[in-house]
């Protein structure tokens, strides 16, 4: 969907179900491919992490953790320009979308710099108090650093995913990305390893901070990509520098108030899982090495149920930016439908295939008796999550983020947190608690949301 003609077609005819069925896939597939040659990247990082010691992927989790709880702010300033910019281009208002991405750009970058001189401030405490083991905190503090300091690069270039996705052009937008990922995958091994892997050439040997340094770099490749095609003009959208150079009150303002309930059920998200990073650091660092391979695969596994979401959230808004209710309404209804068909075919076989799954990562025993145990409550999960996710399209797409924020609470800290401790401390359980806790979370979620689906007027809600 390269052309404003195709673009057009999405808003004028996509009606019926057939067609929105059509036009959600073309959507949905590019960012699906994108975000796959993504999670392609995180699953070959930690592979050749993997090769440096079972602590040293430990030490990069406990760094995601901490990482996350910044990137709520992302996910906040993130959330609320999807239903910005495509409600605004929905109505044909190219000069208040292109502003639109404009204050994303520099409201991103300017938030990001502030989070970035904090956390590395305090980033070697935080780490110290998720891990006692000095191996492991050596190895977060390294890729940390890095990282960190990059974060303004990190934010500003989901920006432009989102901007030429929500602009019509999916497929642009899952080149871009997929230009880092391919540039981090090949650059992963040239900085960790002295000697190259396979082709034996000479490497960096820079170890873990080297996989950090593969990340920075790759991700300047889409970053330059996507702000070059936004200044040259698309679709009629066309940022400039004086847009760049100065902040909008009014559309700064929203950026942060429509993606604030959002932010804060993300905020209760990863608080959640910094919870359970915490107590399964207790059970010993390979607990912690678990939680980060089944992160990394099973998050490769639900990209297509996350990229349906993602593709219906910008229909919707679309949609409802032609106050087009019904067909809003059917465009959920069916990405949750081929959600939950998708992920069904797809998590079956891992249930058989989970202990190879660990043993791509790691020899240690331990690790893959661990992860061998945890995957049957992970796949549980991820079948109710597919509901979740299709069904939370209306509300991002309409802006009525309200509602997975109550949904965020209620699961994670109504339902995952006190069980996690229930189960460990009172009845015992051990480390099954911690794997029980996920499904029993995420059906909670399921049955809010469907509430909220049913009897709220989120298709009533309109931003721009």
């Amino acid at each position: 969907m390269d052309n404003l003609s195709e673009v057009k077609d999405v808003l004028e005819k996509g009606t019926d179900r057939k067609t929105l069925t059509r036009n959600l896939f073309k959507l949905s597939v590019p960012g699906m491919i994108g975000f796959a040659v993504q999670s392609l990247y995180d699953i070959i990082d930690m592979f050749w992490i993997g090769k440096i010691s079972y602590k040293a992927i430990a030490g990069v989790v406990i760094f995601s953790t901490i990482f996350w709880l910044v990137e709520i702010l992302n996910e906040i300033i993130g959330t609320s320009s999807v239903s910005l910019i495509s409600q605004a281009f929905g109505k044909g208002d190219k000069p208040l979308t292109s502003r639109i991405i404009e204050q994303t750009l520099v409201f991103k970058a300017l938030v990001a710099l502030i989070a970035s001189g904090f956390l590395l401030l305090f980033f070697r405490p935080i780490v110290n108090f998720f891990s006692k083991d000095l191996d492991v905190v050596t190895y977060a503090i390294h890729y940390g650093y890095i990282r960190i300091f990059f974060m303004p690069i990190f934010f500003m270039t989901y920006s432009t995913f989102t901007a030429l996705r929500n602009v019509g052009h999916a497929t642009l937008a899952t080149l871009t990305m997929a230009s880092g990922a391919v540039a981090n995958i090949l650059l992963d091994p040239v900085f960790i390893f002295e000697k190259v892997p396979l082709i034996d050439i000479p490497g960096l040997g820079l170890g873990v901070s080297g996989a950090a340094w593969a990340t920075v770099i790759s991700t300047f490749v889409p970053l330059t990509w996507g702000i070059y095609v936004l200044f040259k003009g698309i679709s009629g959208v066309k940022i400039s520098l004086k847009g760049l150079l100065s902040l909008d009150k009014s559309i700064d303002k929203k950026l942060i108030t429509i993606g604030l309930p959002s932010g804060i059920e993300m905020l209760l998200r990863n608080l959640s899982y910094t919870v359970l990073i915490k107590i399964s650091s207790l059970f010993g660092s390979e607990y912690v090495t678990v939680f980060g391979i089944n992160e990394r695969m099973f998050g490769f596994a639900i990209i297509p149920i996350f990229g349906l979401s993602m593709g219906a959230s910008t229909l919707v808004g679309f949609q409802l930016g032609r106050n087009n209710e019904k067909a809003a309404k059917e465009v959920t209804i069916l990405a949750t439908f081929y959600s939950v068909t998708v992920i069904s075919a797809i998590l079956m076989p891992l249930i058989f295939l989970r202990k190879q799954i660990f043993h791509l990562f790691t020899s240690n025993e331990t690790v893959m008796n661990i992860g061998m145990q945890s995957i049957p409550y992970i796949v549980c999960a991820l079948f109710f999550i597919s509901f979740s996710a299709g069904l939370s399209s209306a509300f991002f797409g309409s802006g009525k983020t309200s509602v997975p924020m109550v949904s965020g609470l209620v699961s994670r800290w109504g339902v995952m947190v006190p069980f996690v401790f229930i189960s460990s401390y009172l009845l015992r359980l051990g480390p099954v608690g911690l794997w029980l806790s996920f499904p029993l979370s995420e059906l909670a979620e399921v049955l809010i949301m469907w509430i909220a689906f049913v009897k709220s007027d989120w298709h009533k809600k309109r931003v721009v």
